[in-house]
């Protein structure tokens, strides 16, 4: 994992999403750390956290949101804001579930709570695997972390080509490519269902508990809709919503809007909660 700035100061915890790591936050980490505690972790299967097998870990959401659990624990945080982008979403949920009193807010950035917040297409895509898991239904979660896919998760919809770092999904697609990582990436796709299937508990939550939120959003995300993006101010009024020109991964390209609307929400938390 990653840690920057004063141990003292409330804690920002940066989960990554899929296929990246905590390398995603390279360039945000510096930003908050002038201020804020920040702690970016790589689950098991990424970066430089361990792979093991699947005959030794099962690779399921809601275990990698217990060793996230289980991490936070291990390394003192009491309490945190949560930003969670694509996988950091369902694991970020599971996490605020388990112990609410620990989180202090949520940050946003494409990643989703409800059917509508996907394209379709990308669904319909899974389905079959989900259905009825064989060999050829599984050919589409198999392309999802292809060389092809991996570049084109960061720069579809990027609108500033001259800020896409190619280090970005080059890191992601070494990594992606060690032996026996692609068994992992398949069953981690293939165990998203559950995630659709906790969308009502964790809109629920949200509902309740009217946590501060602030969602950062890149509009032009081929897998996640605006649609997904507003359904969080329909749960949290209260939320303040961002839109970009972006992808996906709007970190890469838009870090000074993100990070400044970042540092606004959490200064204003500092003071409020």
């Amino acid at each position: 994992y990653r840690e920057a700035g004063p141990k003292t100061a409330p804690t920002v915890l940066l989960l990554h999403g899929f296929p990246s790591s905590s390398h995603m936050f390279r360039d945000l980490i510096p930003v908050l750390a002038e201020k804020y505690h920040v702690i970016a972790p790589d689950y098991p299967g990424f970066g430089y956290s361990s792979t093991p097998g699947l005959d030794e870990f099962q690779y399921t959401f809601a275990n990698l949101a217990d060793v996230m659990d289980a991490f936070t624990a291990e390394i003192g945080l009491q309490s945190y804001v949560v930003y969670m982008q694509d996988y950091g979403g369902p694991i970020g949920m599971r996490l605020a579930l388990k112990h609410p009193e620990k989180v202090r807010g949520f940050v946003v950035q494409n990643a989703v709570v409800n059917v509508e917040g996907w394209h379709q297409e990308v669904v319909a895509s899974f389905q079959p695997a989900w259905q009825n898991r064989t060999p050829e239904t599984e050919k589409p979660l198999r392309d999802a972390f292809s060389a092809e896919a991996t570049r084109f998760q960061y720069t579809h919809g990027e609108s500033r080509a001259d800020r896409a770092n190619p280090d970005a999904w080059t890191f992601d697609q070494a990594l992606l490519d060690r032996p026996g990582n692609d068994k992992i990436q398949v069953e981690l796709l293939y165990q998203y269902q559950d995630n659709v299937a906790q969308y009502p508990a964790w809109q629920e939550y949200l509902k309740t508990a009217q946590p501060p939120m602030l969602v950062v959003w890149g509009d032009n995300d081929p897998f996640f809709t605006i649609q997904g993006r507003d359904f969080f101010k329909t749960l949290v009024p209260s939320a303040e919503v961002h839109a970009y020109d972006a992808g996906h991964f709007a970190l890469e390209t838009h870090l000074p809007e993100i990070s400044t609307a970042m540092l606004a929400f959490l200064d204003r938390l500092k003071t409020t909660n």
